[in-house]
């Protein structure tokens, strides 16, 4: 398909400043295009490695070293309301949220599609790690890429179903030293800029972030088993399922993990490691990269991006979710992260994890109100 326009998005790093030097080398008309998410009174820290002024300035440097035009698209409403507002609001409702999977679903696979076609351009490019591969059908599947250190098909699961077709990944047959590799050899600038590692609008720590944002709200850190109170916290947002440090259980010699966080009583339980495996999961706000008849029973999920995938089975799959069992039990299944689904390589799809929805012990615990959210 050389020949054919392409809006290549530009972060300002090593891997999109080399999709859109090897788009260029393969015959396509590229436009380069970046995302400004920053706001005006930008805080300090925050946006800084990537999104940043800076990052748009040396991906403008690129766009001119190979030779493309670049543009700079105001999406800080699209953020606010996508990605920022809903990362509080999870840690508000007991969850641990992951603000890169939004990003990709709801602005750059969703809304930049939509700008691409506006700009005349039939493809979008990025320079994730993910392999775009075409069945015996024609039809467009994402593979995971060939670095698997650096595989990120975890956060495009969100990716809309009819936008596969218009999504190139040019650096996804390549591992990492390779790319830089190339961008040694053509004197780019981002050449040896490095990565990104940190929630690119969270200054610092995020649970400081989180404080800013949540007032505190004293409670009570209950056993699983016996309803019993072992300690008290300042807020359910600062916990996450799984946690056992920061717990301030110090009087106990037992190892005690976060099982489940209720905001409404306010309440941290805590339990056994036993008490933090889960024998399955229930996800909502599903989205399936396939037609739904052609999902397997058996897959394999991902439940954290770090983590490797296990095997499953699904119980249950419709348009609004599913629910898995687990060929063996999975330790702090968190609700609010990703359930990805795979074929071996393929990505399937995935959900959000939901709550558990555990038995309690009976107990007299009045709920508490919580205050609102309100971020400006």
């Amino acid at each position: 398909m050389t020949g054919e326009r392409v809006l290549c998005a530009m972060s300002g790093g090593v891997d999109s400043s080399v999709s859109a030097a090897l788009l260029k080398d393969a015959g396509y008309q590229v436009v380069g295009a970046m995302m400004r998410f920053w706001p005006d009174d930008k805080r300090v820290d925050t946006f800084d490695t990537c999104c940043s002024p800076d990052a748009a300035y040396e991906a403008r440097r690129v766009a001119e070293q190979v030779g493309v035009p670049f543009y700079l698209l105001d999406y800080r409403e699209q953020f606010q309301r996508h990605i920022a507002l809903p990362f509080i609001e999870e840690y508000a409702r007991g969850r641990t949220p992951n603000p890169c999977v939004n990003c990709n679903t709801k602005v750059k696979f969703d809304e930049l599609v939509k700008k691409a076609k506006m700009l005349g351009c039939r493809y979008v490019a990025t320079g994730h790690y993910v392999k775009r591969v075409e069945n015996g059908r024609g039809e467009v599947e994402f593979w995971r890429g060939d670095d698997p250190r650096k595989d990120q098909t975890y956060f495009l699961w969100g990716t809309p179903k009819g936008a596969l077709p218009y999504i190139l990944f040019p650096v996804g047959e390549l591992e990492k030293p390779r790319v830089r590799e190339i961008a040694e050899a053509r004197g780019l600038v981002t050449a040896r800029k490095p990565e990104s590692q940190n929630i690119c609008f969270v200054p610092g720590k995020v649970q400081d972030y989180v404080a800013e944002q949540l007032p505190q709200s004293q409670g009570l850190i209950r056993e699983i088993k016996t309803g019993e109170v072992v300690g008290e916290h300042l807020g359910t947002q600062f916990y996450t399922l799984g946690q056992k440090k920061g717990l301030g259980l110090y009087q106990s010699h037992r190892v005690r993990h976060v099982v489940h966080l209720d905001p409404e009583t306010n309440t941290v339980w805590v339990g056994d490691y036993e008490d933090c495996l889960w024998p399955g999961l229930r996800a909502e706000a599903a989205n399936y990269l396939l037609d739904l008849a052609e999902l397997p029973r058996e897959v394999e999920v991902q439940v954290r991006y770090r983590t490797k995938p296990v095997k499953a089975t699904v119980i249950r799959a419709d348009e609004s979710g599913f629910e898995l069992r687990f060929e063996e039990p999975q330790f702090a299944v968190a609700p609010g992260q990703s359930a990805v689904l795979y074929a071996g390589p393929r990505l399937l799809g995935g959900g959000l994890i939901a709550d558990h929805r555990r038995e309690l012990p009976m107990i007299q615990a009045p709920a508490q109100k919580r205050s609102t959210v309100s971020l400006s």
